[in-house]
């Protein structure tokens, strides 16, 4: 009779609830295996993709941008999209790009018709309006300008003349980095308040966390409309735009500071950090070295989708007047030029903002979902 050889924990399979790595991911190291699964999700490569391309027109929008964001041209309130001609009205092809000149043929409902008389080139890297790019760089050279006296509207005008694209970059500026930044202020403050609550515990943890569910029981928009309403009103454009900066940032920490919290205290008596506090470390290096770097997996899956809801709350807090003001501008503050149903009729292109918005939010919940699953060591590939 034979005898049948004792099976080993490796014949017997991977414990309930654990998900054995596959062949092609055994000796890859952390860092290469996360890239490997997050190339695999075309959704956070497309996401990505999207917001490398908003983010770096934003950094370079002087030169991106046609206009200045404030150039107002009384003569052509809401002008439509200019369309660049390749082929004359005679049927002649020519190599260079070229547009017409509109000229306003109703004054009531703002009709425009294009003057094919002249033909206008378009030119690569021309001069136009003198920008400070990154605020002390002065040029006057743009990606896209027009010969003559055309105005080249790629996505037409306002009611004041003003090109939409260049207020679009310009906004962009303003309503991208309030999400990058609020979401800094956001996760220092949830990192230090949530590690030392969970790290000493006791009537330290009780007192921080007591504030925490006192502050996230108020509605977050009211909160923002009370502190806005206490700021003085005869502040800059930049001291306004900081302050709502600090605002979103102070109001969003709480729920982090609880998750980051509850990571820490299932974190502080594991072995590395009994080794730690064995061999003499310091309250303040257990806490920067072991605890928190262990939570960064979390902070980085959750920043990205928390991103959105800061440019949310700008464009909500300038939609409603309380937030960005003229003469700078923001994705919010341009949607509420936009907000009568006969203006988005009669001149669509004024709710382009609004698409902005819309991939702007999809493609950081298409690259947050991505950097979860990448992260994730139990998900199946």
């Amino acid at each position: 009779m034979s005898v049948e050889p004792p099976r080993t924990p490796m014949d017997l399979g991977p414990p309930a609830g654990e998900v054995r790595a596959s062949a092609t991911e055994i000796g890859i190291s952390p860092r290469r295996l996360f890239l490997r699964r997050l190339r695999r999700s075309r959704v956070a490569l497309l996401g990505g993709f999207i917001l490398f391309a908003l983010y770096t027109i934003a950094i370079f929008g002087g030169f991106f941008a046609t206009y200045r964001h404030d150039n107002s041209q009384r003569r052509h309130p809401y002008h439509p999209p200019t369309r660049i001609h390749f082929w004359d009205v005679e049927g002649n092809f020519h190599w260079t790009p070229f547009i017409y000149r509109y000229d306003r043929v109703d004054r009531d409902y703002n009709l425009y018709e294009p003057d094919t008389s002249v033909r206008y080139s378009l030119r690569l890297f021309a001069r136009g309006d003198a920008y400070r790019l990154w605020g002390f760089l002065p040029l006057d050279i743009h990606l896209l300008g027009v010969d003559g006296d055309a105005r080249l509207y790629l996505m037409g005008a306002d009611f004041t003349g003003r090109d939409i694209w260049s207020r679009l970059i310009e906004g962009g500026q303003v309503s991208l980095s309030v999400g990058i930044l609020g979401i800094l202020i956001t996760m220092t403050l949830g990192l230090v308040v949530g590690g030392v609550s969970g790290h000493f515990g006791g009537w330290t943890d009780t007192l921080l966390m007591r504030f925490v569910e006192m502050l996230m029981s108020i509605p977050s928009l009211y909160l923002i409309l009370a502190c806005r309403a206490a700021l003085p009103d005869d502040i800059t454009s930049t001291q306004r735009y900081l302050l709502i900066i600090a605002i979103l940032g102070f109001i969003y920490w709480a729920g982090t500071a609880r998750v980051i919290r509850g990571m820490v205290l299932s974190l502080r008596e594991r072995e590395f950090v009994l080794a730690s506090r064995a061999l003499g470390g310091g309250h303040w290096r257990i806490i920067t070295r072991h605890l928190l770097p262990n939570t960064f997996t979390y902070v980085i899956v959750a920043a990205t989708l928390a991103v959105p809801a800061y440019i949310l709350a700008e464009v909500v807090l300038s939609f409603l007047g309380v937030g960005i003001e003229e003469p700078q501008t923001s994705w919010g503050l341009m949607l509420r030029d936009a907000q009568h149903p006969d203006i988005m009729l009669q001149h669509p292109w004024m709710i382009i903002p609004g698409i902005a918005i819309f991939l702007t939010v999809l493609a950081f919940n298409f690259l947050g979902d991505g950097l979860r699953d990448a992260f994730d060591p139990t998900a199946k590939r």
